[in-house]
């Protein structure tokens, strides 16, 4: 029989240590709103602040408790010092062979009307233009699961003061990985990064990268300028390798490799490399990665074949969480609420890469899945905390106010004991 009762202890406490690290030095009132919206979000899965505020179990009318919740989300200023503290956390699961994953995606609101600097923006889902805002990510595949941790997260508009161009944004947020991990690591672009600005923008930085490129770029092969399609086509696969895809069946890939220069950096020796069998027509991903290292073949692996997972993220942000369906208005509020939720997702991520425990175990196991758990983890945790969670009579509030008292308690006696 489950003992839900130490479950539920078991992941307030890890709840309450992980949100007083990444909130160490702010003020009392913001660190307690800090824990509770994460605790909310785990235990509601949802962003509506009513949501969240039934899963804190006030004595309080909720009425108050969202209210208090809107002016906190409004008033938090402290983000810097939240990221920095976040950021440390991660940090032990980023090395040389980490993979930063850069891309946008977007937030669609077509029914709203009263939110701040409403844009129109490309669905990604649909492919129509409707009413939202744009947004860049980054996230990193953790060094034993490749599982996305969010790293960074800015949403934004076209219509808003000081806004210049996406690339802007884009470039913001690479400039903040390089600041928060110095040259660590290899990004992982898209298409739509393919542009000369981002491969001088790395070679300048002396950072690595992969960047799938567009069929109508050009390249300098062999001293001649040609189609990058030409040169795809002179390779048909040197090497071969064999893996499984989101729906665990075997795919079996061949790729070549090619010494090309681009016609913007002509003193630039740069490698492309020719993916076959993952769809009908080759991939061509550009890097500066030196062709005969090993991390050639672990960039493409965990950027290109593995890429389903970032993608997975995106979606698991806004279904698992309805981010969607937030009802703030400005603009601030909004950014606040995509950083603690990034953040809630962070701590997922961080308790999925831990040793195999035995509180890892049960949440697993209460989340009750029909098939087997597959790779990509987070939904079962996600579900399996809100389960337990589910169960309890009482907040988070009750249990830090308990449980902290309990701690200083123990500190004050053994400092009392004699040597």
């Amino acid at each position: 029989m489950t003992n839900y009762t130490r479950l539920i202890y078991e992941i307030k406490r890890k709840v309450s240590n992980f949100s007083k690290k990444i909130s160490k030095d702010l003020s009392k009132p913001k660190t307690k709103f800090i824990s509770q919206m994460i605790y909310g979000l785990l235990d509601s899965q949802s962003v509506l602040l009513s949501n969240i505020g039934r899963s804190l179990k006030e004595d309080n009318l909720l009425k108050k408790t969202v209210e208090r919740l809107s002016r906190n989300l409004e008033k938090f200023d402290e983000q810097d010092d939240l990221i920095g503290k976040y950021i440390n956390e991660v940090k032990p699961h980023i090395d040389d062979n980490t993979v930063f994953c850069c891309d946008k995606s977007d937030v669609v609101k077509p029914y709203s009307k009263k939110l701040e600097a409403l844009d129109r923006v490309r669905d990604g889902s649909t492919g129509e233009t409707e009413k939202g805002y744009d947004t860049f990510e980054i996230t990193a595949l953790t060094d034993k699961k490749a599982l996305p941790v969010e790293i960074y997260s800015h949403i934004y508009s076209s219509l808003e003061s000081g806004f210049k161009s996406r690339n802007i944004e884009a470039l913001k947020g690479l400039d903040f990985i390089e600041e928060h991990f110095g040259k660590t690591g290899i990004y992982a672009l898209d298409r739509g990064y393919d542009a000369n600005m981002y491969y001088e923008y790395f070679t300048e930085g002396n950072k690595d990268f992969v960047i799938r490129a567009k069929g109508n770029r050009n390249v300098i092969y062999k001293g001649k300028s040609l189609n990058i399609k030409k040169v795809a086509a002179l390779y048909k696969g040197k090497y071969a390798y064999r893996y499984r895809n989101q729906d665990n069946k075997e795919r079996k890939l061949k790729f070549s490799y090619a010494p090309i220069k681009l016609p913007a950096l002509k003193d630039t020796e740069l490698t492309m490399v020719i993916v076959r069998g993952h769809g009908i027509n080759p991939t061509m991903i550009i890097t500066n990665l030196n062709p005969n290292s090993k991390r050639l073949t672990l960039a493409v692996l965990k950027a290109y074949i593995k890429r389903w997972r970032i993608e997975e993220y995106f979606r698991f942000k806004k279904q698992k969480f309805d981010f969607e369906n937030f009802r703030v208005r400005s603009l601030k509020k909004i950014r606040n609420l995509d950083l603690i939720l990034s953040i809630t997702i962070g701590f997922l991520a961080l308790f999925s890469n831990q040793k195999k425990t035995k509180l890892r175990v049960f949440v697993k196991k209460v989340s009750e899945r029909i098939f087997d758990i597959p790779n990509f983890e987070y939904y079962a945790l996600a579900d399996g905390i809100k389960e337990i969670l589910a169960k309890s009579y009482t907040g988070i509030a009750s249990f830090c106010k308990s449980y902290y008292k309990k701690r200083r308690s123990q500190k004050i006696l053994r400092l009392s004991l004699p040597l």
